[in-house]
Protein backbone atom coordinates (compact mmCIF):
# COMPACT_ATOMS: atom_id res chain seq x y z
CA UNK A 1 0.00 0.00 0.00
CA UNK A 2 2.40 2.20 1.10
CA UNK A 3 4.53 1.97 -2.32
CA UNK A 4 1.52 2.22 -4.64
CA UNK A 5 1.25 5.82 -2.55
CA UNK A 6 5.04 7.03 -4.23
CA UNK A 7 3.94 5.52 -7.35
CA UNK A 8 1.15 7.77 -7.60
CA UNK A 9 2.92 10.56 -6.06
CA UNK A 10 5.52 10.71 -8.31
CA UNK A 11 2.92 10.61 -11.14
CA UNK A 12 1.68 13.32 -9.79
CA UNK A 13 5.36 15.41 -9.85
CA UNK A 14 5.74 14.48 -13.07
CA UNK A 15 2.73 15.43 -14.32
CA UNK A 16 3.21 18.69 -12.25
CA UNK A 17 6.67 19.45 -13.66
CA UNK A 18 5.67 18.53 -17.61
CA UNK A 19 2.49 20.79 -17.23
CA UNK A 20 4.66 23.89 -16.41
CA UNK A 21 6.01 23.53 -19.61
CA UNK A 22 4.56 25.20 -22.38
CA UNK A 23 5.49 26.24 -26.34
CA UNK A 24 3.97 29.12 -27.87
CA UNK A 25 4.30 29.48 -31.75
CA UNK A 26 6.44 32.38 -33.67
CA UNK A 27 3.22 34.52 -33.73
CA UNK A 28 1.89 33.64 -30.22
CA UNK A 29 3.30 35.33 -27.53
CA UNK A 30 1.67 34.52 -23.64
CA UNK A 31 0.51 37.48 -21.21
CA UNK A 32 1.25 35.79 -17.68
CA UNK A 33 -0.23 36.86 -14.32
CA UNK A 34 0.96 35.63 -11.22
CA UNK A 35 -1.30 35.19 -8.18
CA UNK A 36 -3.84 37.59 -10.40
CA UNK A 37 -1.41 40.39 -11.38
CA UNK A 38 0.74 40.91 -14.38
CA UNK A 39 3.90 39.95 -14.22
CA UNK A 40 5.67 39.68 -17.79
CA UNK A 41 4.48 38.70 -21.29
CA UNK A 42 6.32 35.51 -22.46
CA UNK A 43 7.10 33.96 -26.33
CA UNK A 44 7.70 32.63 -28.10
CA UNK A 45 9.38 29.12 -28.04
CA UNK A 46 9.34 26.85 -24.93
CA UNK A 47 8.21 29.01 -21.77
CA UNK A 48 7.51 28.04 -18.45
CA UNK A 49 4.48 28.53 -16.25
CA UNK A 50 3.96 27.50 -12.80
CA UNK A 51 0.70 25.98 -12.19
CA UNK A 52 -1.81 27.10 -9.85
CA UNK A 53 1.11 30.41 -8.93
CA UNK A 54 0.60 31.75 -12.79
CA UNK A 55 -2.14 32.08 -15.27
CA UNK A 56 -1.42 32.47 -18.74
CA UNK A 57 -3.51 34.31 -21.64
CA UNK A 58 -2.35 33.71 -25.27
CA UNK A 59 -2.52 36.26 -27.81
CA UNK A 60 -2.16 35.71 -31.39
CA UNK A 61 -0.05 38.33 -33.30
CA UNK A 62 -1.10 37.78 -36.63
CA UNK A 63 -2.94 40.13 -39.07
CA UNK A 64 -7.09 39.54 -38.91
CA UNK A 65 -9.41 40.50 -41.19
CA UNK A 66 -12.72 41.54 -39.65
CA UNK A 67 -15.83 41.45 -42.53
CA UNK A 68 -17.63 44.58 -41.11
CA UNK A 69 -21.69 44.04 -41.51
CA UNK A 70 -23.71 46.10 -43.79
CA UNK A 71 -24.75 49.21 -42.39
CA UNK A 72 -27.61 51.29 -42.47
CA UNK A 73 -25.93 55.23 -43.14
CA UNK A 74 -27.63 58.68 -44.69
CA UNK A 75 -25.16 60.73 -46.74
CA UNK A 76 -25.00 64.54 -46.09
CA UNK A 77 -27.13 64.95 -49.14
CA UNK A 78 -29.92 62.72 -47.52
CA UNK A 79 -29.39 59.69 -49.81
CA UNK A 80 -30.05 56.41 -47.81
CA UNK A 81 -27.56 53.74 -48.58
CA UNK A 82 -26.49 50.47 -47.13
CA UNK A 83 -21.90 50.19 -47.07
CA UNK A 84 -20.08 47.23 -45.68
CA UNK A 85 -16.16 47.00 -45.43
CA UNK A 86 -13.26 44.60 -44.34
CA UNK A 87 -11.17 45.49 -41.66
CA UNK A 88 -7.08 44.61 -41.45
CA UNK A 89 -5.73 45.12 -37.79
CA UNK A 90 -3.35 43.11 -35.56
CA UNK A 91 -1.79 42.86 -32.01
CA UNK A 92 0.84 45.00 -31.51
CA UNK A 93 0.89 45.16 -27.79
CA UNK A 94 -0.13 42.14 -26.19
CA UNK A 95 -0.22 42.96 -22.42
CA UNK A 96 -2.46 46.10 -23.31
CA UNK A 97 -4.78 43.93 -25.32
CA UNK A 98 -5.38 41.64 -22.32
CA UNK A 99 -5.73 44.31 -19.74
CA UNK A 100 -7.58 47.55 -21.09
CA UNK A 101 -9.99 46.01 -23.01
CA UNK A 102 -11.95 42.33 -22.41
CA UNK A 103 -12.45 41.34 -25.76
CA UNK A 104 -10.36 43.35 -28.66
CA UNK A 105 -11.64 41.40 -31.16
CA UNK A 106 -15.28 42.52 -30.35
CA UNK A 107 -14.73 45.75 -29.18
CA UNK A 108 -12.46 46.50 -32.84
CA UNK A 109 -15.39 44.99 -34.51
CA UNK A 110 -18.38 47.79 -32.91
CA UNK A 111 -15.97 50.19 -33.25
CA UNK A 112 -15.45 49.75 -36.70
CA UNK A 113 -19.10 50.03 -37.34
CA UNK A 114 -19.87 53.21 -35.75
CA UNK A 115 -17.01 54.70 -37.22
CA UNK A 116 -18.08 53.97 -40.73
CA UNK A 117 -21.83 55.13 -40.20
CA UNK A 118 -20.18 58.07 -38.53
CA UNK A 119 -17.34 58.97 -40.99
CA UNK A 120 -19.42 58.34 -44.45
CA UNK A 121 -22.67 60.43 -42.90
CA UNK A 122 -20.35 63.23 -43.56
CA UNK A 123 -19.64 62.68 -47.18
CA UNK A 124 -22.23 63.00 -49.97
CA UNK A 125 -23.03 60.19 -52.16
CA UNK A 126 -20.89 61.47 -55.45
CA UNK A 127 -17.71 60.88 -52.65
CA UNK A 128 -19.21 57.91 -51.39
CA UNK A 129 -18.60 56.24 -55.16
CA UNK A 130 -15.89 58.48 -56.66
CA UNK A 131 -13.39 58.81 -53.67
CA UNK A 132 -13.28 55.77 -51.71
CA UNK A 133 -9.43 55.89 -51.41
CA UNK A 134 -9.74 59.00 -49.48
CA UNK A 135 -12.90 57.49 -47.13
CA UNK A 136 -10.69 54.52 -46.73
CA UNK A 137 -7.58 56.41 -45.22
CA UNK A 138 -10.33 58.35 -42.82
CA UNK A 139 -11.66 55.61 -41.70
CA UNK A 140 -8.39 53.96 -40.80
CA UNK A 141 -6.51 57.16 -38.96
CA UNK A 142 -10.08 57.29 -36.66
CA UNK A 143 -9.55 53.46 -35.68
CA UNK A 144 -6.23 53.49 -35.49
CA UNK A 145 -6.03 56.42 -33.04
CA UNK A 146 -9.04 54.80 -31.18
CA UNK A 147 -7.42 51.47 -30.60
CA UNK A 148 -4.08 52.14 -29.67
CA UNK A 149 -4.95 52.43 -26.23
CA UNK A 150 -5.67 48.76 -26.66
CA UNK A 151 -2.71 47.81 -28.62
CA UNK A 152 -4.21 47.40 -31.35
CA UNK A 153 -2.75 48.49 -35.22
CA UNK A 154 -5.40 48.78 -38.03
CA UNK A 155 -3.56 48.12 -41.19
CA UNK A 156 -5.42 48.79 -43.73
CA UNK A 157 -9.44 49.40 -44.39
CA UNK A 158 -11.98 48.80 -47.49
CA UNK A 159 -15.32 49.98 -48.48
CA UNK A 160 -16.55 47.34 -50.05
CA UNK A 161 -19.57 47.94 -51.86
CA UNK A 162 -21.96 50.85 -51.71
CA UNK A 163 -26.00 49.59 -52.45
CA UNK A 164 -28.54 51.95 -53.34
CA UNK A 165 -32.32 51.30 -53.65
CA UNK A 166 -34.01 50.60 -57.34
CA UNK A 167 -35.81 54.30 -57.43
CA UNK A 168 -31.66 55.66 -56.58
CA UNK A 169 -30.20 54.06 -59.01
CA UNK A 170 -32.74 55.31 -62.17
CA UNK A 171 -32.40 58.73 -60.70
CA UNK A 172 -28.54 58.52 -60.67
CA UNK A 173 -28.68 56.75 -64.53
CA UNK A 174 -30.70 60.28 -65.97
CA UNK A 175 -27.95 62.57 -63.59
CA UNK A 176 -25.57 60.69 -65.80
CA UNK A 177 -27.51 60.78 -68.56
CA UNK A 178 -28.49 64.75 -68.21
CA UNK A 179 -24.57 65.01 -67.48
CA UNK A 180 -23.51 63.44 -71.10
CA UNK A 181 -26.08 65.40 -72.97
CA UNK A 182 -25.10 68.64 -71.30
CA UNK A 183 -21.08 68.13 -72.16
CA UNK A 184 -21.73 67.12 -76.12
CA UNK A 185 -23.91 70.42 -76.01
CA UNK A 186 -20.83 72.11 -74.53
CA UNK A 187 -18.35 70.40 -77.02
CA UNK A 188 -20.83 71.20 -79.76
CA UNK A 189 -20.86 74.72 -78.81
CA UNK A 190 -17.27 75.01 -78.55
CA UNK A 191 -16.55 73.77 -82.09
CA UNK A 192 -19.45 76.01 -83.57
CA UNK A 193 -17.60 78.92 -81.53
CA UNK A 194 -13.86 77.85 -83.31
CA UNK A 195 -15.42 77.37 -86.24
CA UNK A 196 -16.82 80.50 -86.42
CA UNK A 197 -13.93 82.34 -85.44
CA UNK A 198 -11.77 80.50 -87.72
CA UNK A 199 -13.95 81.62 -90.70
CA UNK A 200 -14.09 84.83 -89.81
CA UNK A 201 -10.25 84.97 -89.75
CA UNK A 202 -10.66 83.71 -93.14
CA UNK A 203 -13.30 86.57 -94.16
CA UNK A 204 -10.26 88.70 -93.14
CA UNK A 205 -7.93 87.31 -95.37
CA UNK A 206 -9.84 87.15 -98.91
CA UNK A 207 -10.87 90.74 -97.88
CA UNK A 208 -7.79 92.01 -97.51
CA UNK A 209 -6.15 90.28 -100.45
CA UNK A 210 -8.48 90.18 -103.85
CA UNK A 211 -6.39 87.68 -105.53
CA UNK A 212 -7.41 85.37 -103.39
CA UNK A 213 -11.06 85.71 -104.02
CA UNK A 214 -10.74 85.59 -107.30
CA UNK A 215 -8.66 81.60 -106.62
CA UNK A 216 -11.48 80.97 -104.28
CA UNK A 217 -14.43 82.01 -106.92
CA UNK A 218 -12.99 79.73 -109.40
CA UNK A 219 -12.36 76.79 -107.31
CA UNK A 220 -16.04 77.08 -106.08
CA UNK A 221 -16.91 76.88 -110.33
CA UNK A 222 -14.69 73.87 -110.49
CA UNK A 223 -16.22 71.82 -107.80
CA UNK A 224 -19.91 73.12 -108.84
CA UNK A 225 -19.29 71.54 -112.24
CA UNK A 226 -17.60 68.33 -111.16
CA UNK A 227 -21.18 67.79 -109.75
CA UNK A 228 -23.84 65.49 -111.45
CA UNK A 229 -26.53 68.97 -111.66
CA UNK A 230 -28.16 69.87 -114.68
CA UNK A 231 -28.67 73.68 -113.74
CA UNK A 232 -25.37 75.69 -112.98
CA UNK A 233 -25.39 78.75 -111.47
CA UNK A 234 -22.34 81.24 -112.18
CA UNK A 235 -22.51 84.03 -109.42
CA UNK A 236 -20.91 87.46 -110.30
CA UNK A 237 -18.14 89.22 -107.98
CA UNK A 238 -19.45 92.38 -107.05
CA UNK A 239 -16.06 94.37 -108.79
CA UNK A 240 -17.30 93.02 -111.83
CA UNK A 241 -20.84 94.33 -111.39
CA UNK A 242 -19.22 97.58 -110.66
CA UNK A 243 -16.95 97.95 -113.48
CA UNK A 244 -20.06 96.83 -116.05
CA UNK A 245 -22.18 99.81 -114.26
CA UNK A 246 -19.56 102.20 -114.66
CA UNK A 247 -19.18 101.19 -118.09
CA UNK A 248 -22.36 102.10 -119.04
CA UNK A 249 -21.99 105.23 -117.44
Amino acid sequence: MFSYFWIAFAILVIGFVFSMFRILREYERGVIFMLGRYYKVKGPGLILVVPVIQQMVKVDLRVRVLDVPSQDVISRDNVSVKVNAVLYFRVVDSERAVINVEDFYAATSQLSQTTLRSVLGKHELDEMLASRDELNQDIQAILDEQTDPWGIKVTNVEIKHVDLDEDMVRVIARQAEAERIRRAKVIHANGEKEASEVLLDAARTLASQPQALQLRYLQTLTEVANERSSTIVFPLPMDMIESFMNRDK
